[in-house]
C-alpha cells in the first residue's frame, strides 16, 4: 500500500504556535520533506527543528526565489518526485509548510501533483495574518465588515482600486514593494497603518507604519482599519 501525503502547517514561526496534531505527525514522521532557498535554509524546517526525529529521512526542496514561474514550477516537479518514491514504498511523507498550506502556502504545489494519487491529509496552521493582528493589538473585522487580503506584488493601480472599496484591508508579501505601498496609502490617506515583521518570532517588529524602516523582509506585513475601531461600532 502507498504511504499518506501530510501537508503540515506550521504557523508563522514561533514553535509554540504549532498544533499538537502538527506536532503528534512530526514527531512520529519516518519522512520530512520541506521548501528551502537554493543555499539550503529552510525556515520551515527551523521551525520545527527540535520536533523532528533524528532518524528521519529529509527531503530537501530547493525552491528559487525568482519572480519567473518555471524554476520554481521544476523545483516543486522534482520535490513530487522525490516525494512519490517515498509513498510508493510504503513510506507516509509530512511535508512542512510556514503558515497554513492551502493560505498562500507552499504546500498547495505539491497537493495539486499528488493528492489525486495519493491519500493526502492538510493539517492548518495558524496563519501569519492572525498572528500580526494579535501582536499589533488590531482586531482584524467586526460585525459584517469584510476582510481584504492583498499581496505587495499587486499592481499599483489595482491596489489602489482594491484598497479605495476595502473596509479592512490587509497586505502580505511587503518586502520590496514597501514603498509602492506607501505612495498608495498616502494617497488614499490611510497611513494610520500598523507595520509588523517576522511576526512571533525573536526579532518581530511593531510600530506605526509611519515609523517602519525604508525597507522591509519579505515576511512582513501592514494592517489597515478604515473608520473607527471595531470594538467600538
Amino acid at each position: 500500500m502507498s504511504g499518506t501525503l501530510y501537508g503540515i502547517g506550521l504557523g508563522p514561526g514561533d514553535p509554540e504556535l504549532m498544533t499538537l496534531k502538527a506536532y503528534r505527525l512530526i514527531s512520529g514522521a519516518e519522512v520530512v520533506a520541506y521548501p528551502a532557498l537554493e543555499d539550503g535554509e529552510s525556515f520551515a524546517r527551523s521551525i520545527a527543528a527540535d520536533v523532528i526525529p533524528q532518524d528521519a529521512v529529509e527531503v530537501t526542496i530547493h525552491v528559487p526565489m525568482t519572480v519567473e514561474r518555471g524554476p520554481a514550477q521544476a523545483a516543486y516537479d522534482q520535490g513530487a518526485m522525490d516525494i512519490s518514491q517515498h509513498l510508493d514504498a510504503g513510506r507516509d511523507v509530512v511535508v512542512l509548510c510556514e503558515g497554513d498550506p492551502f493560505f498562500y502556502g507552499s504546500f498547495m504545489y505539491l497537493f495539486a501533483r499528488l493528492s489525486g494519487k495519493y491519500e493526502t491529509e492538510v493539517v492548518p496552521g495558524v496563519t501569519s495574518v492572525t498572528t500580526c493582528a494579535a501582536v499589533s493589538g488590531r482586531p482584524l473585522t467586526a460585525r459584517n465588515e469584510v476582510l481584504t487580503i492583498i499581496p505587495g506584488p499587486l499592481d499599483e493601480t489595482a491596489m489602489q482600486e482594491r484598497i479605495a472599496a476595502a473596509e479592512a484591508v490587509v497586505i502580505m508579501k511587503v518586502g520590496r514593494h514597501l514603498p509602492k505601498i506607501r505612495r498608495v496609502l498616502s494617497a488614499l490617506n490611510l497611513t494610520d497603518a500598523a507595520y509588523v515583521e517576522r511576526a512571533s518570532l525573536p526579532n518581530q517588529k511593531v510600530m506605526p507604519l509611519n515609523d517602519a524602516p525604508e525597507t522591509a523582509p519579505y515576511f512582513s506585513m501592514i494592517l489597515v482599519t478604515k473608520g473607527q475601531d471595531p470594538w467600538l461600532n
